[in-house]
């Protein structure tokens, strides 16, 4: 996300499997929870006068197999979907926490993180057979550049530049260098998303050419509320409006395969050329200070 630092730049290829494992885990722990109401939660006891350098060791050891769901609660929905739901938004802050943080590293989020419904779709809505990086901050030549929404799925990358407007709107796809947004015959100029996408596409390409990775890569307007109104597409360029929408998230859904390496190798890749801006967790600096004080 952003400029934030994040477990999967840390290790690409061990954190997104060991993301899977957790949840698929916690998901089953639930649902038994759910399916049989008569049984009593797991109590998990701590230690509250643990030396620094224990709580740091508990620390490491308590993010190796974090909980999802902790306990049960009394509330549980009372429909399987509801369940599902309930579940994927209790295991949203641990996505933000692990898309934000190492076990040495944090990076303070934006509050309104915590509540883009837009980040939510993409971490709720599709299967984890795709990694998602959210408005990335690159870094070429020490000179920071926003990138668009990024979808790298096993057997390519979408560049992603999402355009939802009010549901009464049309979106009229012009030039490279402006659009127009249509409400109540009423027009109104805006930015192409045309130019965000290519910038993006070429910054992808480049780096990806640094490791001689080669893989396909699709542009992509989308918008969920709106009709898009276009002549043409441009060349390897996709826009989705609220008409072709439905065929293409149920596509999108259908692509069942696990993580591929060329797919972790290309996450690696462009995570090494993303901005981060993070300080030192307190943790870290009580078992750095501690370790420092008991040297002979």
């Amino acid at each position: 996300m952003q400029d934030y630092v994040s477990r999967y730049e840390w290790n690409a290829y061990r954190y997104p499997g060991q993301y899977i494992r957790l949840k698929q885990e916690n998901w089953q722990k639930l649902h038994h929870l759910w399916s049989n109401p008569e049984e009593e939660p797991q109590q998990i006891e701590t230690n509250q006068t643990l030396s620094a350098f224990e709580k740091w060791k508990s620390f490491i050891k308590r993010e190796s197999v974090q909980e999802f769901v902790e306990e049960k609660d009394e509330g549980l929905p009372k429909t399987e979907d509801e369940l599902k739901k309930y579940f994927l938004d209790k295991l949203f802050p641990f996505q933000l926490k692990w898309a934000s943080s190492t076990l040495a590293d944090v990076s303070f989020i934006d509050k309104n993180i915590k509540n883009d419904n837009k980040l939510k779709y993409f971490l709720q809505r599709f299967p984890d057979t795709y990694l998602v990086l959210y408005y990335p901050v690159f870094s070429l030549k020490n000179v920071p550049i926003d990138g668009e929404i990024i979808l790298i799925s096993p057997i390519g990358i979408d560049i992603i530049s999402v355009v939802d407007k009010q549901p009464t709107a049309k979106i009229l796809a012009g030039d490279e260098r402006t659009w127009i947004t249509e409400v109540n015959e009423k027009q109104e100029k805006v930015l192409s998303p045309l130019i965000a996408l290519k910038r993006t596409e070429q910054i992808v390409k480049r780096v990806l050419a640094t490791e001689g990775i080669d893989f396909p890569i699709k542009k992509l307007v989308l918008s969920r509320n709106n009709e898009i109104v276009f002549h043409t597409e441009p060349y390897n360029t996709k826009f989705i409006g609220k008409r072709e929408y439905e065929n293409w998230f149920a596509e999108k859904r259908k692509l069942v395969s696990p993580l591929k390496n060329r797919q972790l190798k290309a996450l690696e890749t462009l995570l090494k050329h993303c901005q981060t801006t993070s300080m030192k967790r307190p943790e870290w600096e009580e078992e750095q200070s501690f370790t420092m004080d008991n040297n002979p």
